[in-house]
């Protein structure tokens, strides 16, 4: 369902450089889209959805149905008073939100009162897309994993259907594209209610305080509001100093971090939102072994399934691009541009990867404080390397800097858990990455052999770009694949 709702995000934005391209406008629309979204991760799917499952699993496992009722009424409660409040703090301010996140539109008057409409439009959507990742944490929690990650889709067609049908009848068609993310939130906490209901766990709103369970998801909430979302501020940066550069930048930080989200959210996100029920269950249980085999298992697949992502990523960046984006407003330097960013955010993708599947293993035991010191340190050396980075290298030195502290943040919490001893790898880890390598080194060769020029493939009819894209991505994981099972790889290693 994760992939479903990922090809159709593509197809979104296909329509969205289609139609604006990168533009002044869709600097703006990027600006005011993004704000709410980085919110969103912070209160929905990161902070919240970490503190809350592993207490809610821990609820179930041990109070059994009657206390998971008391507690997801009194949660939502609490919980959706809270984004009530900031949702309206965010549209009455949205003018010094927007100062604060793109200065550089403050000189841009025109690009700034636009952002600042459209900010005003989007930021409610952090209050129905938080209320959705509660709905959806409350639905991992019981091992229903399918309505919670189809949901994104209803985002993408809204955006779709924006950009196509209502945008011609605008004033500003691009604010069509703020009244887009709006309806889209509401359409997902609706798809988000039947779901609950049918399970027999759909909340009455109760704000209760004092109540144990609440005190304890708010209390690990507050540090890991910092601690899980690192890589979401750091590309909330970018988004801060590109705002300083020429226009376009933001647009083509935008599209190459598209791209990289792609495995980001198949492998990364996916792996982690399920193991995050199971490890805080083997915790509950005070089962270590397991704990320790289910991150082991989830570290395997993400580099197994990661590797071939990463080499495509690094030398498909401007195919890819062009065949997915060059049309109407997208130019043949848009692709340039945003290749080059994509091709620096790839390579931290392991570390994008990693974390996802790392910082779980610390949320799974309460544990939110340590993330968020490795997340200071990443932060931090993220800024360090975007000032070193922004002048000779403009906007690829800010994706650059992104992934070189995404690196360190999963390098730091990796160290964290082998010195506590929560994750103990065993033997055989050596054999896997020279296999996975040798693998990915061969797909290498063929795309190297088979990629013509990008001067060449601007040339070429839609058809044929589909067509050729469509051969090196799936002949190459066929190599990748074949060279992993020829090296005595097989199923049963997982």
């Amino acid at each position: 369902m994760t992939l479903v709702s990922r090809i159709l995000g593509f197809v979104r934005d296909v329509v969205l450089a289609n139609l604006f391209g990168s533009s002044a406008g869709a600097d703006a629309f990027f600006v005011a889209f993004k704000i709410p979204n980085f919110l969103r991760r912070l209160f929905g799917e990161g902070a919240f959805s970490q503190a809350f499952v592993p207490v809610l699993s821990e609820t179930k496992s041990v109070q059994g149905e009657g206390a998971v009722k008391e507690l997801v009424n009194h949660v939502t409660g609490v919980f959706g008073l809270i984004l009530f409040v900031v949702t309206l703090i965010g549209v009455i301010a949205a003018p010094l939100i927007i100062m604060a996140f793109a200065p550089g539109f403050i000189d841009e008057p025109d690009k700034f009162d636009l952002a600042v409409q459209m900010l005003r439009i989007t930021f409610p959507y952090l209050f129905f897309i938080s209320l959705v990742a509660l709905a959806g944490g409350i639905l991992n929690t019981y091992g229903h994993f399918t309505v919670p990650a189809l949901t994104p889709v209803f985002l993408n067609l809204s955006l779709i259907g924006a950009a196509i049908l209502l945008a011609p009848r605008m004033a500003q068609p691009v604010v069509a594209l703020a009244w887009g993310v709006f309806i889209g939130g509401v359409i997902q906490l609706m798809f988000q209610l039947p779901a609950l209901w049918r399970i027999k766990h759909l909340p009455v709103p109760i704000p209760k305080w004092r109540d144990p369970g609440v005190t304890k998801i708010f209390k690990l909430m507050l540090p890991a509001l910092f601690g899980v979302s690192v890589a979401q501020i750091n590309l909330l940066l970018d988004t801060l100093l590109a705002s300083f550069l020429v226009t376009g930048s933001i647009s083509w930080l935008y599209f190459s971090d598209r791209l990289m989200e792609f495995p980001i959210g198949i492998l990364g996100v996916a792996v982690g939102t399920v193991i995050l029920p199971r490890l805080s269950k083997d915790h509950a249980l005070t089962e270590p072994q397991a704990f320790s085999d289910t991150l082991s298992w989830a570290l395997k697949l993400i580099f197994v399934l990661g590797m071939p992502a990463f080499v495509m990523l690094i030398m498909l960046a401007g195919p890819m691009l062009s065949t997915l984006f060059q049309y109407g407003a997208f130019s043949t330097d848009d692709v340039v541009k945003a290749a080059m960013s994509l091709q620096a955010y790839s390579l931290g993708l392991f570390g994008f990867l990693a974390v996802k599947v790392l910082a779980p293993g610390y949320y799974a035991r309460q544990d939110t404080k340590t993330p968020v010191r490795v997340g200071i340190i990443a932060m931090a050396a993220n800024m360090i390397f975007n000032l070193i980075l922004i002048w000779p290298l403009q906007h690829v030195g800010l994706a650059m800097a992104t992934a070189g502290a995404a690196l360190l943040n999963a390098t730091l919490l990796w160290q964290g858990l082998r010195s506590e001893g929560v994750i103990q790898p065993g033997a055989g880890w050596m054999k896997f990455f020279i296999q996975i390598s040798l693998a990915a080194l061969t797909m290498a060769f063929f795309l190297i052999w088979q990629t013509p020029d990008l001067a060449i493939w601007h040339q070429w009819s839609v058809s044929d770009r589909v067509l050729r894209l469509a051969w090196l991505l799936v002949v190459g994981a066929v190599i990748y694949l074949a060279m992993l099972w020829l090296s005595g790889m097989r199923q049963k290693d997982f």
